[in-house]
Protein backbone atom coordinates (compact mmCIF):
# COMPACT_ATOMS: atom_id res chain seq x y z
CA UNK A 1 0.00 0.00 0.00
CA UNK A 2 2.94 2.45 0.76
CA UNK A 3 4.17 2.08 -2.82
CA UNK A 4 1.02 3.58 -3.99
CA UNK A 5 1.58 6.54 -1.96
CA UNK A 6 -2.33 6.20 -0.45
CA UNK A 7 -2.01 7.46 3.07
CA UNK A 8 -4.09 6.28 5.93
CA UNK A 9 -6.93 8.74 5.15
CA UNK A 10 -7.12 7.62 1.50
CA UNK A 11 -7.06 3.50 2.40
CA UNK A 12 -10.20 4.72 4.34
CA UNK A 13 -12.02 7.13 2.11
CA UNK A 14 -11.69 4.99 -0.69
CA UNK A 15 -12.15 1.42 0.86
CA UNK A 16 -15.36 0.27 -0.90
CA UNK A 17 -12.79 0.88 -4.00
CA UNK A 18 -10.03 -0.70 -3.13
CA UNK A 19 -11.79 -3.76 -1.95
CA UNK A 20 -12.87 -4.26 -5.39
CA UNK A 21 -10.41 -6.43 -7.46
CA UNK A 22 -11.89 -4.25 -10.57
CA UNK A 23 -10.52 -1.08 -9.01
CA UNK A 24 -7.74 -2.10 -5.58
CA UNK A 25 -5.28 0.13 -4.25
CA UNK A 26 -3.71 0.28 -7.75
CA UNK A 27 -6.96 1.88 -9.74
CA UNK A 28 -7.60 4.48 -7.10
CA UNK A 29 -3.79 5.40 -7.13
CA UNK A 30 -4.02 5.76 -11.29
CA UNK A 31 -7.59 7.59 -10.54
CA UNK A 32 -5.81 9.66 -8.03
CA UNK A 33 -3.23 10.40 -10.73
CA UNK A 34 -6.34 11.21 -13.57
CA UNK A 35 -7.78 14.65 -14.89
CA UNK A 36 -10.95 15.08 -16.35
CA UNK A 37 -12.79 18.31 -17.93
CA UNK A 38 -16.26 18.55 -17.13
CA UNK A 39 -17.57 21.08 -19.84
CA UNK A 40 -20.91 22.70 -18.74
CA UNK A 41 -21.69 22.34 -14.56
CA UNK A 42 -25.21 23.03 -14.95
CA UNK A 43 -27.95 20.16 -14.59
CA UNK A 44 -25.52 16.94 -16.25
CA UNK A 45 -22.38 18.73 -15.51
CA UNK A 46 -22.83 18.82 -11.58
CA UNK A 47 -24.12 15.36 -10.79
CA UNK A 48 -20.42 14.60 -13.16
CA UNK A 49 -18.78 16.70 -11.12
CA UNK A 50 -20.07 15.80 -7.94
CA UNK A 51 -19.09 11.45 -8.10
CA UNK A 52 -15.76 12.07 -9.86
CA UNK A 53 -14.90 14.13 -7.13
CA UNK A 54 -16.12 11.70 -4.63
CA UNK A 55 -14.25 8.58 -6.92
CA UNK A 56 -11.31 10.56 -6.45
CA UNK A 57 -10.25 11.46 -9.95
CA UNK A 58 -7.43 13.70 -9.18
CA UNK A 59 -7.64 16.67 -11.38
CA UNK A 60 -11.16 18.03 -12.81
CA UNK A 61 -11.43 21.24 -15.11
CA UNK A 62 -14.79 22.54 -15.23
CA UNK A 63 -15.84 24.92 -18.25
CA UNK A 64 -18.51 27.22 -17.93
CA UNK A 65 -19.74 30.53 -18.27
CA UNK A 66 -22.82 31.02 -16.39
CA UNK A 67 -24.25 32.12 -13.37
CA UNK A 68 -26.70 30.11 -10.66
CA UNK A 69 -30.14 31.10 -10.71
CA UNK A 70 -32.73 30.26 -8.62
CA UNK A 71 -34.24 28.08 -11.11
CA UNK A 72 -31.00 26.19 -11.68
CA UNK A 73 -31.31 24.48 -8.08
CA UNK A 74 -34.27 22.27 -8.79
CA UNK A 75 -31.75 19.97 -10.22
CA UNK A 76 -28.08 21.45 -10.68
CA UNK A 77 -27.48 19.41 -7.02
CA UNK A 78 -23.52 20.83 -6.70
CA UNK A 79 -25.34 24.43 -6.44
CA UNK A 80 -27.11 25.68 -3.15
CA UNK A 81 -29.27 29.28 -2.54
CA UNK A 82 -26.11 30.94 -1.10
CA UNK A 83 -24.94 30.46 -4.72
CA UNK A 84 -27.45 32.36 -6.81
CA UNK A 85 -25.64 34.60 -8.03
CA UNK A 86 -22.31 33.21 -8.28
CA UNK A 87 -20.22 31.94 -11.33
CA UNK A 88 -21.13 28.34 -11.70
CA UNK A 89 -17.85 27.36 -11.73
CA UNK A 90 -16.70 29.06 -8.63
CA UNK A 91 -19.39 27.20 -6.72
CA UNK A 92 -18.25 24.10 -8.23
CA UNK A 93 -14.86 24.30 -7.02
CA UNK A 94 -16.17 25.32 -3.51
CA UNK A 95 -18.43 21.98 -3.57
CA UNK A 96 -15.67 19.98 -4.66
CA UNK A 97 -13.52 21.44 -2.19
CA UNK A 98 -15.91 20.33 0.76
CA UNK A 99 -16.70 17.09 -0.74
CA UNK A 100 -13.08 16.04 -1.34
CA UNK A 101 -9.64 17.39 -0.60
CA UNK A 102 -7.75 15.05 -2.69
CA UNK A 103 -8.82 17.04 -5.70
CA UNK A 104 -7.69 19.60 -7.29
CA UNK A 105 -10.48 22.03 -9.53
CA UNK A 106 -9.25 24.29 -12.94
CA UNK A 107 -12.03 27.02 -13.60
CA UNK A 108 -12.70 28.28 -16.67
CA UNK A 109 -15.10 30.88 -16.72
CA UNK A 110 -16.03 30.82 -20.50
CA UNK A 111 -17.76 29.25 -23.17
CA UNK A 112 -15.89 26.94 -24.89
CA UNK A 113 -15.29 28.00 -28.37
CA UNK A 114 -12.61 27.09 -31.33
CA UNK A 115 -10.28 29.79 -29.87
CA UNK A 116 -9.87 27.88 -26.34
CA UNK A 117 -10.36 24.63 -27.23
CA UNK A 118 -6.83 23.70 -26.30
CA UNK A 119 -8.23 23.40 -23.09
CA UNK A 120 -9.68 19.79 -24.03
CA UNK A 121 -5.67 18.76 -24.60
CA UNK A 122 -4.71 18.70 -21.12
CA UNK A 123 -7.21 16.17 -19.56
CA UNK A 124 -7.72 12.67 -20.00
CA UNK A 125 -10.85 12.20 -20.46
CA UNK A 126 -13.97 14.84 -21.60
CA UNK A 127 -17.12 14.22 -20.34
CA UNK A 128 -19.49 16.72 -22.75
CA UNK A 129 -22.02 17.96 -19.97
CA UNK A 130 -23.15 21.31 -22.64
CA UNK A 131 -25.97 22.00 -23.52
CA UNK A 132 -26.06 22.90 -27.23
CA UNK A 133 -24.83 21.76 -30.80
CA UNK A 134 -22.21 23.81 -31.28
CA UNK A 135 -20.09 22.81 -28.07
CA UNK A 136 -20.90 19.91 -28.69
CA UNK A 137 -19.58 19.28 -32.19
CA UNK A 138 -16.52 20.96 -31.28
CA UNK A 139 -15.77 18.91 -28.32
CA UNK A 140 -15.77 15.88 -30.48
CA UNK A 141 -14.21 17.48 -32.94
CA UNK A 142 -11.40 18.70 -31.40
CA UNK A 143 -11.10 15.34 -28.88
CA UNK A 144 -11.03 12.99 -31.86
CA UNK A 145 -7.99 15.05 -33.31
CA UNK A 146 -6.18 14.73 -30.37
CA UNK A 147 -7.13 11.12 -29.45
CA UNK A 148 -9.32 11.73 -26.27
CA UNK A 149 -12.41 9.86 -25.33
CA UNK A 150 -15.68 12.10 -24.77
CA UNK A 151 -18.25 10.89 -22.61
CA UNK A 152 -21.35 12.37 -23.97
CA UNK A 153 -24.71 12.98 -22.24
CA UNK A 154 -28.12 14.86 -23.30
CA UNK A 155 -31.91 15.11 -21.83
CA UNK A 156 -35.01 16.26 -22.86
CA UNK A 157 -37.87 16.52 -20.75
CA UNK A 158 -38.55 13.05 -19.08
CA UNK A 159 -35.51 11.37 -22.01
CA UNK A 160 -31.97 11.67 -21.80
CA UNK A 161 -29.13 9.78 -24.22
CA UNK A 162 -25.53 8.54 -23.52
CA UNK A 163 -22.89 7.05 -25.75
CA UNK A 164 -19.08 7.41 -25.38
CA UNK A 165 -16.99 8.78 -28.04
CA UNK A 166 -13.52 6.72 -28.16
CA UNK A 167 -10.88 7.21 -30.58
CA UNK A 168 -11.10 3.73 -31.14
CA UNK A 169 -14.89 3.93 -32.34
CA UNK A 170 -17.14 6.17 -34.19
CA UNK A 171 -17.65 10.07 -32.78
CA UNK A 172 -20.42 11.78 -32.78
CA UNK A 173 -20.74 13.02 -36.30
CA UNK A 174 -21.18 9.65 -37.43
CA UNK A 175 -24.20 9.38 -35.13
CA UNK A 176 -25.41 12.64 -35.76
CA UNK A 177 -23.75 14.13 -39.50
CA UNK A 178 -25.71 17.76 -38.61
CA UNK A 179 -27.33 19.40 -35.88
CA UNK A 180 -30.71 20.11 -36.35
CA UNK A 181 -32.25 23.48 -37.34
CA UNK A 182 -31.97 26.00 -34.87
CA UNK A 183 -34.85 26.36 -32.86
CA UNK A 184 -36.63 22.86 -33.76
CA UNK A 185 -35.48 21.77 -30.26
CA UNK A 186 -36.28 23.42 -27.38
CA UNK A 187 -34.31 23.99 -24.23
CA UNK A 188 -34.78 23.35 -20.59
CA UNK A 189 -36.16 26.63 -19.99
CA UNK A 190 -38.87 26.14 -22.65
CA UNK A 191 -40.01 22.88 -22.52
CA UNK A 192 -38.67 21.95 -18.76
CA UNK A 193 -37.18 19.06 -17.80
CA UNK A 194 -37.90 16.39 -14.59
CA UNK A 195 -35.27 17.33 -12.00
CA UNK A 196 -34.06 14.17 -11.23
CA UNK A 197 -33.39 13.19 -14.80
CA UNK A 198 -30.01 15.06 -15.28
CA UNK A 199 -29.12 13.09 -12.18
CA UNK A 200 -29.59 9.97 -13.90
CA UNK A 201 -28.29 10.53 -16.79
CA UNK A 202 -24.83 12.91 -15.48
CA UNK A 203 -24.57 10.08 -13.20
CA UNK A 204 -23.82 7.26 -16.24
CA UNK A 205 -21.88 9.95 -17.72
CA UNK A 206 -19.41 9.73 -14.50
CA UNK A 207 -19.30 6.02 -14.72
CA UNK A 208 -18.18 5.71 -18.46
CA UNK A 209 -15.74 8.57 -17.38
CA UNK A 210 -14.06 6.25 -14.70
CA UNK A 211 -14.41 3.29 -16.57
CA UNK A 212 -12.03 4.82 -19.34
CA UNK A 213 -9.60 6.41 -16.71
CA UNK A 214 -9.38 2.73 -15.03
CA UNK A 215 -9.49 0.93 -18.27
CA UNK A 216 -12.06 -1.12 -16.66
CA UNK A 217 -15.49 -2.83 -18.48
CA UNK A 218 -17.12 -2.04 -21.79
CA UNK A 219 -17.91 2.07 -22.33
CA UNK A 220 -20.75 2.57 -24.73
CA UNK A 221 -18.40 2.34 -27.86
CA UNK A 222 -20.07 2.59 -30.55
CA UNK A 223 -23.55 2.25 -28.85
CA UNK A 224 -26.25 5.21 -28.09
CA UNK A 225 -28.32 4.48 -24.64
CA UNK A 226 -31.49 6.02 -24.40
CA UNK A 227 -33.15 6.32 -21.12
CA UNK A 228 -36.85 7.04 -20.60
CA UNK A 229 -37.39 8.59 -16.81
CA UNK A 230 -41.33 8.05 -17.63
CA UNK A 231 -41.15 4.18 -18.96
CA UNK A 232 -38.13 3.81 -16.38
CA UNK A 233 -36.93 1.92 -19.91
CA UNK A 234 -33.36 1.69 -20.91
CA UNK A 235 -32.74 0.91 -24.67
CA UNK A 236 -29.17 0.73 -26.52
CA UNK A 237 -29.33 1.09 -30.26
CA UNK A 238 -25.52 -0.02 -31.67
CA UNK A 239 -24.15 2.65 -34.41
CA UNK A 240 -20.84 2.18 -36.95
CA UNK A 241 -17.94 4.86 -38.08
CA UNK A 242 -18.90 6.45 -41.15
CA UNK A 243 -16.34 5.97 -43.52
CA UNK A 244 -17.51 9.17 -45.26
CA UNK A 245 -17.32 11.01 -41.36
CA UNK A 246 -15.41 14.46 -42.57
CA UNK A 247 -14.00 13.78 -38.91
CA UNK A 248 -12.65 10.04 -38.46
CA UNK A 249 -13.78 8.75 -41.84
CA UNK A 250 -11.06 7.36 -45.08
CA UNK A 251 -10.67 11.62 -45.43
CA UNK A 252 -10.52 13.06 -42.11
CA UNK A 253 -9.70 16.69 -41.44
CA UNK A 254 -6.30 17.95 -39.65
CA UNK A 255 -7.64 20.84 -38.08
CA UNK A 256 -10.90 22.78 -36.46
CA UNK A 257 -9.29 26.36 -38.14
CA UNK A 258 -11.60 26.32 -40.98
CA UNK A 259 -14.67 25.16 -39.03
CA UNK A 260 -17.77 27.33 -38.16
CA UNK A 261 -19.85 26.05 -35.32
CA UNK A 262 -22.97 27.53 -36.08
CA UNK A 263 -26.34 26.75 -37.69
CA UNK A 264 -25.74 22.77 -38.58
CA UNK A 265 -22.09 23.06 -37.17
CA UNK A 266 -21.38 21.89 -40.36
CA UNK A 267 -17.49 20.90 -41.88
CA UNK A 268 -16.01 24.20 -43.27
CA UNK A 269 -13.55 22.29 -45.74
CA UNK A 270 -14.15 19.63 -48.67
Amino acid sequence: MSDLSLDATQLDRYSRHIIMDEVGPEGQKRLLDSSALVVGAGGLGAPVIQYLAAAGVGTIGVVDDDVVERSNLQRQVIHGDDDVGRPKVDSARDFVAALNPDVGVDTYEARLDRDDADILTDYDVVVDASDNFPTRYLVNDSCRLEGIPVSHGAIYKFEGQVTTLHPDGPCYRCLFREAPEPGTVPDCATTGVLGVLPGTVGCLQATEAVKILLDAGDPLIGRLLFYDAMDMSFETVPYAADPDCPVCGDDPIDSIDDIEYADGCAIGAD
